[in-house]
């Protein structure tokens, strides 16, 4: 599962960890890649640490923004071991800093290789950044899953056009704005193309954030 949670702040705007957790426990997800974290604000738990101990055993982050009141990133959260964690700068000349984990996930069925990210809002932005990841990535022999915000909605020469040379199976859900969902914003893009089994969004997730969720199922043999 992919999910932009907007900081936890949802339309109201009410800070409400509780409900992005309840939404994501709901549909039950082994690994969960959640984009715009925030701690960014006084008191209460740190929202990077409560993400990971309610909704897996194994987790790593990505800090994106780092302040002395807080941090605003992503997590990658596993019910399973994660190693060979690495966080790639994806940070484009000017631009709003910008994170990639890339980790290996143990699961029962053999190993995933996965990426979670929120790339940039600029079109030469998205496409440094796509690159980058592509060669973190090298040849791909496991599978891989490559999931998050991507910010992508220009087709020619997109980001999806990159990733799906390596990464052939992918969704293509409209997810933002949740409320009236036009840009197809968040994916998760699978290697090889059988391994992509089964996928879908929940429009419930329009009251908790302003995107959408997009959650497959993948094929491990």
């Amino acid at each position: 599962m992919t999910w932009n949670i907007h900081g936890a702040l949802g339309r109201n705007p009410r800070f409400d960890l509780d409900r992005v957790v309840a939404f994501v426990k709901s549909h039950a997800p082994d690994i969960v890649a959640l984009q715009e974290v925030d701690s960014r604000r006084p008191g209460g738990p740190d929202p990077f640490d409560s993400l990971e101990r309610a909704l897996g055993t194994h987790g790593a982050r990505a800090h994106a923004v780092e302040t002395a009141d807080g941090n605003y990133g992503q997590v990658l959260i596993s019910k399973w071991p994660i190693s060979n964690v690495e966080v790639l700068d994806l940070s484009y000349r000017k631009r709003e800093p910008r994170r990639a984990i890339c980790a290996d996930i143990a699961t029962p069925a053999g190993k995933i290789r996965a990426v979670a990210t929120h790339l940039g809002l600029s079109f030469h932005e998205r496409r440094s950044q796509a690159i980058a990841i592509l060669k973190a990535l090298g040849t791909i022999r496991d599978v891989t899953v490559a999931m998050g915000d991507f910010n992508d909605w220009v087709w020619p020469g997109s980001v999806g056009n990159r990733l799906k040379r390596a990464l052939p199976a992918f969704t293509n859900y409209r997810t933002f704005p949740a409320r009236w969902p036009m840009f197809r914003l968040d994916r998760i893009y699978a290697s090889p193309s059988a391994a992509l089994l089964s996928h879908r969004t929940d429009r419930a997730a329009q009251g908790i954030s302003d995107h959408l969720p997009v959650i497959a199922e993948i094929r491990m043999n």
